[in-house]
């Protein structure tokens, strides 16, 4: 049986229960790569930076009151801002009618093909949960952010909202019935570079091909297959073998300038491997440790600088811990 809470002056009564309630917190949501080369939609990581960083609290109101302090002109209508939506779809299964003021502080650049919308998604109920007393894990937590990809790009898809509130390699297992699971890992890095173009992850999707052949699919399958088992065995090799998309990135390589080229240079840094974050145009490579990482980083953004395309980057280790309190 659950245990009597506490009442405080400054509580509140949720679900049979006085919880003591801060007037805000600050979250950070980190950046994540989706697909990670061969797992569409399947398989993703979290990052240590960037992220998003919002303030969320309680309100009387029993409505959802959104403020932007970022430049990026965020939807601030319930109905269409992905923080917004997923939280609501949390509120729904709680039943409840609490009411949250919710102010973006720093955004990750929309459409940079580094979990965006996620990040916001998993910041906004992560947030609310805190603050709620947590009536769910972080797990639990999955199926609602995911409501706010769906606003995003059309897909209710879960690679990058799982690893942004688990932190982590995450695997999608099934959908129906939803099942994520946490994949350990050995040291990784992770060079990430950002062209300064748009690639609109709701178009991305629209090009892919909605056929493949079994030869394909048989490919791929074990190239997941030996990535996850690289990564719970530590096995660098193995991991660089299984980094390879034979089905998505040929198709969205289409929409990055210099894709194939950038990527050989990212190889030839001693990469573990390279390819799409995401739905593009960030390009992603791990590498086994930090200083190959920064190597690597250079020399994709210098395949750009080539192209005469501008381009940000930055390396990180794997986040462990996601979505946060800060």
């Amino acid at each position: 049986m659950r245990a009597p809470c506490k009442k405080n002056v400054n509580s509140k009564k949720i679900a049979n229960c006085t919880i003591t309630m801060p007037p805000s917190i600050k979250i950070f949501s980190p950046a994540t790569v989706a697909n990670v080369a061969c797992g569409f939609d399947v398989l993703g990581f979290a990052l240590n930076s960037p992220g998003d960083e919002i303030s969320i609290a309680l309100n009387d109101s029993g409505s959802l009151e959104l403020h932007d302090a970022t430049p990026y002109k965020l939807p601030l209508s319930p109905e269409k801002n992905v923080a917004a939506v997923a939280l609501q779809s949390m509120l729904n299964a709680l039943q409840s009618h609490q009411g949250f003021t919710i102010t973006f502080l720093s955004k990750i650049m929309p459409g940079s093909g580094v979990g965006s919308s996620a990040a916001s998604s998993a910041a906004g109920v992560f947030g609310a949960n805190e603050l709620l007393g947590r009536p769910f894990t972080r797990r639990q937590l999955v199926e609602f952010a995911m409501q706010g990809e769906k606003v995003a790009s059309g897909s209710a898809h879960a690679d990058n909202v799982s690893p942004a509130l688990m932190g982590g390699f995450t695997l999608v297992r099934s959908y129906a019935p939803l099942d994520v699971i946490p994949i350990p890992s050995p040291p990784i890095f992770a060079a990430v570079v950002h062209p300064q173009i748009e690639v609109r992850t709701s178009d991305s999707r629209k090009i892919l091909r909605q056929e493949v052949s079994i030869k394909k699919a048989v490919e791929q399958w074990g190239n997941v297959a030996g990535l996850v088992a690289g990564l719970f065995t530590s096995d660098y090799d193995l991991i660089s073998r299984s980094l390879h998309d034979v089905i998505v990135e040929p198709v969205r390589a289409l929409l990055i300038p210099e894709f194939y080229a950038i990527k050989q240079a990212a190889i030839d840094a001693g990469a573990l491997g390279c390819s799409i974050s995401g739905s593009g145009p960030s390009m992603f490579a791990l590498s086994r440790d930090e200083a190959t990482a920064h190597k690597v980083a250079q020399a994709m953004r210098y395949g750009f600088d080539r192209a005469g395309i501008e381009s940000h980057t930055f390396v990180s280790p794997i986040n462990k811990e996601g979505v946060r309190v800060v």
